[in-house]
Parts: C-alpha cells; sequence; structure tokens
C-alpha cells in the first residue's frame, strides 16, 4: 500500500469532516483522558498521520527525553507499516524524519517564549516552518495556565502552526463525553475525550469551535494502533484476545517469572528488558537487550530510591532499577504481587515499579500477601478492590522474589479473569 493510500484509510480523516476540514492555524485542539488511556499516543498518532501527509510537526515534551518520544514515533510507524505493507518502508521513514523536530523541556515551566524558541530552532535546522504543533505534559492546574496557553496559542499562530494539547480529564474510571471534561475554557477551539471502552478506546468530540458537535461524533479505535474497530469487534464478548496483548517485565524471579509463565500458557506476547552482563533471567521468552544509551534514559538517584523505598539499592541493582523504568514507562497499566507497608510503598524484589506508576499516574494494582488481597491506589491511598482484570493492551506485571501460593494464585486468577479458562 502506498502512503497516500494509508493516509485515506486514516481515522482521522473522519475528525478532519466532523470538525470542517481540520483544526486551522493558530487554532487549539486539546485531548482530555484520564491517566494511562493513551492520550500521549493518541498526540503521536495525530503527530505521526500529519508527516504521512507531508505536513512538518514539531512535537513539545514537557519531562519526556527525545529518544523517549522518538522510541514512540517509531513503535507506531513500525506497526502501521507493518499492518498495511506500507511500500517504501525507508523511503517514507527517512522523509519524516526530515520534517520533524522533537523539543524535549525539563523542569522550570514553559510558555510562549520558549515555544517561540523551539520554532525559531525548527526553522534554523529544517529550513521550514511546522505546520503543527504538539504540546505533552502541559501541567493545566498551574495558576498561570491560562495565560500561558493564550501564549502558546499567539506563538503558533505567528507561525501558521495549529496547536495540539493534552490534557488530564477527571474521573476515576474514564473521562465523561462532555466538554466539561476539558480545561481551559474558551481557549480550547477543538477538543477530544479519549476513555477506555472495553479492551479498546473510544475518541469523542465533544467541542467543535463553537458548533454542538454531531451526537454520532465518537470512535472506537484500537488502543495500540488507532485503528478505526468495526462495529462487530466494538462489542464487549465477556472474554479478551489474549493474542491482542503483551506483558512486559524484566525477567525476575519470583512474581515476574510467574506472570511469564501465565503470559506464555495463555498465549499473550512478553517483553523481558534487560541488559549485558546481568546473569540468568527466569524468563528468556521476549528478551529485550537495553544498551548503555538506553539505561541512562532510565537514571534515578540512590538518594532518591532511598527516600521514596526506605532501601538502598546498589549496582547492578541499580541498573535493574533502569531497566524498570523502561518496563513501565511502556505500560498502560502495572500489576504488582508484594506488600503495602505502613509508609504506602510496595515491597518486593520490584517495588520500583509500584513507585514510578503512581508517580506518572499509570492504574497500578497491588495483591498484598500478607492480607491476601488486591488493592488499588486513588487519591493519595491504597484502597480495597474487587479482583481486578487485564484491561489495557501493554502492561507490566511485577512482584516479590518470595511469591507465595496465594500470591502466584492471585496472579492466575488474574489472568483467568481476564482472558477466560486457559488452553488446554
Amino acid at each position: 500500500m502506498h502512503r497516500k493510500e494509508v493516509n485515506l484509510q486514516s481515522p482521522l480523516r473522519i475528525l478532519d469532516r466532523w470538525i470542517r476540514g481540520g483544526l486551522g492555524k493558530g487554532r487549539l485542539g486539546v485531548i482530555a483522558a484520564p491517566p494511562g488511556v493513551g492520550k500521549s499516543a493518541c498526540l503521536a498518532h495525530i503527530g505521526l498521520d500529519a508527516l504521512l501527509r507531508e505536513r512538518a510537526v514539531l512535537h513539545v515534551s514537557l519531562g519526556q527525553s527525545v529518544e523517549h518520544v522518538a522510541a514512540r514515533y517509531d513503535a507506531l510507524f513500525d506497526d502501521l507499516a507493518r499492518r498495511v505493507d506500507l511500500r517504501d518502508r525507508g523511503g517514507v521513514q527517512e522523509s519524516m524524519a526530515h520534517r520533524r523536530l522533537i523539543w524535549a523541556v525539563g523542569e522550570g515551566g514553559f510558555g510562549g517564549p520558549a515555544l517561540d524558541e523551539a520554532l525559531a530552532a525548527f526553522q534554523r535546522h529544517l529550513g521550514l516552518w511546522p505546520a503543527d504543533v504538539l504540546v505533552d505534559g502541559f501541567d493545566w492546574e498551574s495558576p498561570t495556565a491560562a495565560a500561558t496557553v493564550a501564549e502558546l496559542k499567539a506563538s503558533a499562530a505567528r507561525s501558521g502552526a495549529a496547536l495540539w494539547m493534552t490534557a488530564r480529564a477527571s474521573g476515576e474510571r474514564g473521562a465523561t463525553a462532555d466538554a466539561e471534561a476539558l480545561p481551559g475554557g474558551a481557549l480550547v477551539d477543538v477538543g477530544l475525550v479519549l476513555a477506555p471502552c472495553s479492551r479498546h478506546a473510544r475518541l469523542t468530540l465533544v467541542k467543535d469551535f463553537d458548533r454542538t458537535p454531531a451526537p454520532d461524533a465518537s470512535l472506537v479505535l484500537d488502543a495500540r494502533t488507532l485503528r478505526l474497530v468495526r462495529p462487530d469487534e466494538a462489542a464487549v464478548s465477556g472474554e479478551l484476545d489474549p493474542s491482542d496483548f503483551t506483558l512486559v517485565a524484566t525477567g525476575s524471579t519470583g512474581g515476574e517469572e510467574e506472570f511469564g509463565n501465565c503470559a506464555e500458557r495463555w498465549g499473550v506476547a512478553e517483553v523481558n528488558f534487560t541488559f549485558a552482563g546481568r546473569g540468568e533471567l527466569a524468563r528468556t521468552r521476549g528478551v529485550v537487550e537495553l544498551s548503555e544509551d538506553e539505561l541512562r534514559l532510565g537514571e534515578v538517584s540512590a538518594a532518591y530510591v532511598k527516600v521514596h523505598l526506605h532501601r538502598t539499592f546498589h549496582d547492578p541493582a541499580g541498573r535493574v532499577l533502569r531497566a524498570i523504568w523502561h518496563q513501565v514507562s511502556t505500560a498502560d497499566e502495572v500489576f504488582f504481587v508484594g506488600s503495602i507497608h505502613a509508609d504506602k510503598t510496595a515491597h518486593g524484589g520490584t517495588g520500583w515499579a509500584v513507585e514510578l506508576a503512581r508517580h506518572w499516574g499509570k492504574p497500578v494494582h497491588v495483591f498484598d500477601q500478607e492480607r491476601n488481597g488486591w488493592f488499588r491506589w486513588r487519591e493519595g491511598e491504597w484502597s480495597p478492590e474487587e479482583p481486578p482484570a487485564i484491561t489495557r493492551p501493554r502492561f507490566a506485571g511485577a512482584g516479590t522474589r518470595t511469591l507465595s501460593d496465594d500470591g502466584r494464585a492471585a496472579i492466575r486468577a488474574l489472568f483467568e479473569r481476564s482472558f477466560g479458562a486457559p488452553p488446554s
């Protein structure tokens, strides 16, 4: 299939028709979603779609590295290229690289002057101005958020670009499909809400400039690929297809080993991050060896770990923590088997996975072996919950090395609740 055919089949062409031809120069579109649903991935999908239409894209990431964002684009493109048998894959990817700039912003705030600097760098290095500016990770709860967003819109307008931003929608179980889920008020021209829908995601147009969105302005999409899901696929069947899911782990003994055993038994794909010189792994299915540069992305200070987990780690354990960073950063939800201590930290061989999930606002479930029950992190507390099920296509499984019989049974029951009885 050629690139033009791919463009015509994209569900974003339906969005363009909804809003009469696209967002437009100097206009602001916002994608709102609860934590872990995929708003960052959806923003990258918008960027990839623009690049495939030969538009230039500036992607501004607040809090994530250039390498992390680029890896997301690469994964999305690789999946698309395989799925549609894209012709001249190498040439298309090279062409897109000449029209995209990823600009990473650390702490210290982000506003109009910073965007002006990024736009100037774009023009200087690529010799053109971007048609689309994407901003991920903006703090909408800041007291100066409204003024800053107005600056960003003005900066995008001066360069002739459309502006897309992500935002966290309120609500524990999912965003409400109305404009109340959007921040920004009158500054927002087009608003989209992304919410879980069985094993898929529902994208709903909730603000269409000054017009009332059509009542059927909603799409059910594959959560991983943004492919439009057929009505028969969207129906809730009660059991999920294990082949659509991927377990992300680090190949450790104990809890992770049992998660991997269950993944293989049920036909779930498996990724195990490791590094050179680590030694024997408990799981060798789907091994991904991280380079030294990739490990550095997950660096964390020993002091930070000691403060948050009240433990001291030394290499190679420090390198394991960096592998766990890759595990959790690429997962959409986290399951952990171990114990919860009075200081609210999860203890076990890979408790760092829980701390990262909490820090990033990802759904995280812990089976406490001492209390023989499941707990969910909500509003700063661990709350008892009914035994959960796996709902996100890419999930992390972690746990203590000293797995009890109850812990082992909890992992197996999790897979059975999610995917039905195991194949014989």
